[in-house]
């Protein structure tokens, strides 16, 4: 009965803004658990198609560059239509591409606010909207699609840095996660989300750089792994997710709920 509770193989998924940090994390975690495909994109050409290259090496599946910008309704489309003329089928959607902003309140631009609240919110939309057919396709009562937002904490708690547009953003991905899945639940589809703490990424620089440092604040006393992010994802990915509806899950080491949560807000 629990032989395959975590397994992945022969399913095909996508990760957005899979070339590196939590994409990349969650792209090979699902190829360790026997993925058949996993798509991968990113603006960048190059470093997309050297993760592919990197990552197919390591693992049993195949990992494919599709490297297109889905910070436009039209750049969601695209992406799509490439998907759906290679799979008639799309088992996981992992929408992870993502962006901040830092800025003085009195300085804050509208080019720093559109360009976070079109990739982190508009994009997961149009994206998941754009790909309705293939994961409709490949879901059933016994084996739902799954569609994964990338939330993060600071769309649950305040962070006391000035990143307005990223902590509205991560809190509509939250909510959107919900309204969503009371929708595509009714088509076998599981939309559930994930918020992050600190992870060492491109957009994480300080858990990246000061890994040391950050750590003190945080109650399990050390930054986010690669085994941390993918656990997660694999587990709402596979059979042993498939019961979870609309949920978010902190992955956080105790930030948001442990007393650093106070701390950091504070």
């Amino acid at each position: 009965m629990f032989k395959d509770l975590f397994s992945l193989k022969g399913r095909v998924a996508l990760v957005t803004g899979g070339s590196r940090g939590i994409g990349k994390m969650i792209a090979a975690g699902f190829l360790a658990q026997g993925a058949a495909k996993v798509y991968i994109t990113a603006r960048k050409a190059g470093p997309c198609e050297a993760t592919a290259k990197e990552l197919t090496a390591e693992y049993g599946g195949e990992c494919i560059a599709l490297p297109i910008d889905i910070s436009t309704v039209d750049g969601c489309n695209k992406l799509a239509s490439e998907i759906i003329k290679l799979e008639p089928k799309l088992d996981i959607l992992v929408n992870n591409a993502g962006a901040a902003w830092g800025a003085d309140f009195d300085e804050f631009p509208e080019s720093g606010w559109d360009k976070v609240m079109n990739l982190n919110v508009k994009s997961i939309f149009f994206l998941t909207k754009a790909l309705a057919k293939p994961l409709r396709a490949a879901a059933s009562h016994q084996k739902p699609g799954k569609v994964i937002n990338i939330a993060s904490i600071d769309g649950i708690f305040v962070n006391p840095m000035e990143t307005y547009s990223y902590a509205a953003s991560k809190a509509a991905v939250i909510h959107l996660t919900r309204r969503m899945a009371t929708r595509l639940i009714k088509d076998n589809i599981n939309v559930t989300a994930i918020a992050p703490g600190a992870f060492a990424s491109d957009m994480n620089r300080a858990a990246r750089d000061e890994a040391e440092a950050v750590a003190k604040r945080i109650p399990a006393k050390r930054i986010g792994t690669d085994e941390d992010m993918a656990g997660v994802a694999i587990y709402l990915a596979s059979r042993a997710g498939d019961y979870v509806v609309g949920n978010t899950i902190a992955v956080d080491g105790g930030v948001v709920y442990g007393t650093a949560g106070l701390e950091i807000a504070g």
